[in-house]
């Protein structure tokens, strides 16, 4: 699990509104896979992740995956796939062979855009020469590495099963296995960390010289052992420190900030997250995955699968564990929950066209987040001003009904 997946958006209640007018072109469409399995689960993790057994039941799960993506072929209409990205869990811990599998049956289900970016989530205690290279030769471009962090006393407290050294020969052996694309995860705010700690982490996955770096700071989230048990985090003002200095330094290096947590060299964005935050589509397989998904008619659902890798295996259960459809009045609050995060934000017209809503159902919730300096006053884009990127959750209060 890294931390770059965001395929489990919030999911509110209420029932869907009168239908809106149908939408002028349905957005691009990708994939999100989940792999549940991990080799332990960290303390800090909320992501629907489970301790693997000595032998994983990769082909039952390929299968049930395919069975699964045939579900939601009614929903594809024709389009491609913009990109495919293996979340988990701990992706890495299946073959090259299970993989193959799978990305054959997939493509012969809905056709590859050629540009297709197909990003594999991988954990440096997972890295084997010979089996990245594999995946490389399968059309996996892009890899997703876990790393949190460098020094020995933080992976430890982190739960980690990776050493520093074995963090920096991951990156060194996914160039030597053929990926020229690949995302460092990173987290700041660790236990007992100084400003001092968190500057050497950045400048040690610096040197390493991703396209991609996911930079974000621990939180602790219920349903964790950290949460029950918290370990002593650093004061907001060493947290606030270090956020200034690692952004300053990222900038330093040609990192260029573009979503709240993800820099990326230029022309390096993941477009797999592009995706989301641009309320585009994503159909998700797999235990636990989410999907979102908008019908010619302007219907738009979230959908989400069957949580335990067990029920999700059971041919006698579903798939799918639920959908909803979205209503107007919840539509402003999700198209920018996720717009927002984007530094740039979107251009406008891209609310009409994803939501199928005019401008008009944003303009008073617009007005008073750009009287308050939370939202930038520019017509043709919707974009948050540096206040409201720090006030993010108040600037989108003002769209919430």
């Amino acid at each position: 699990m890294t931390g770059e997946s965001s395929a489990s958006p919030l999911i509110f209640g209420g029932d869907a509104q009168s239908p809106r007018g149908a939408l002028p072109v349905l957005p691009p469409l990708a994939l999100y896979i989940h792999i549940p399995w991990c080799v332990r689960k960290c303390p800090y993790c909320d992501f629907n992740s489970h301790t693997a057994s000595p032998v994983l039941p990769e082909e039952e799960y390929v299968d049930a995956l395919l069975a699964d993506l045939d579900q939601d072929l009614h929903a594809v209409y024709g389009r491609e796939l913009s990109s495919i990205f293996f979340g988990g869990g701990t992706p890495s811990l299946f073959s090259a062979d299970a993989l193959g599998r799978l990305l054959k049956g997939v493509e012969q289900r809905i056709p590859f855009a050629s540009d297709i970016e197909i990003t594999l989530e991988a954990n440096p205690g997972t890295f084997e020469q010979d089996k990245f290279v594999a995946y490389r030769k399968l059309g996996i471009n892009r890899l997703s590495i876990g790393i949190q962090s460098f020094q020995q006393e933080k992976l430890q407290a982190l739960g980690r099963i990776h050493n520093g050294d074995e963090a920096v020969r991951a990156a060194g052996m996914a160039r030597q296995a053929g990926f020229d694309n690949f995302n460092l995860d990173l987290m700041h705010g660790l236990p007992n960390q100084s400003l001092d700690d968190a500057l050497d982490d950045l400048r040690t996955a610096i040197a390493l010289k991703p396209t991609h770096l996911s930079w974000y700071q621990l939180t602790l989230e219920p349903n964790t052992v950290f949460w029950n048990q918290p370990p002593t985090l650093p004061e907001d003002d060493t947290l606030w420190d270090i956020q200034e200095a690692g952004q300053a330094l990222l900038a330093e290096h040609g990192y260029a900030q573009y979503e709240v947590s993800a820099y990326a060299l230029p022309g390096r964005p993941a477009r797999h997250n592009l995706n989301y935050w641009s309320f585009g589509d994503f159909i998700g397989i797999g235990a636990g995955a989410h999907g979102k998904l908008s019908h010619p008619d302007g219907r738009i659902v979230r959908t989400w699968k069957t949580r335990l890798p067990k029920d999700y295996l059971n041919p006698a259960k579903s798939f799918k564990a639920g959908e909803k459809a979205l209503g107007n009045d919840e539509m402003p609050f999700e198209f920018l929950m996720n717009a927002l995060r984007l530094t740039a934000g979107v251009e406008s017209r891209l609310y009409p066209e994803r939501t199928g809503l005019s401008l008009e159902s944003l303009a008073e919730g617009r007005r008073e987040a750009e009287q308050s300096g939370l939202l930038q006053v520019e017509p043709s884009r919707l974009a948050a001003t540096e206040r409201g990127q720090l006030f993010l959750n108040d600037l989108l209060q003002t769209f919430l009904t």
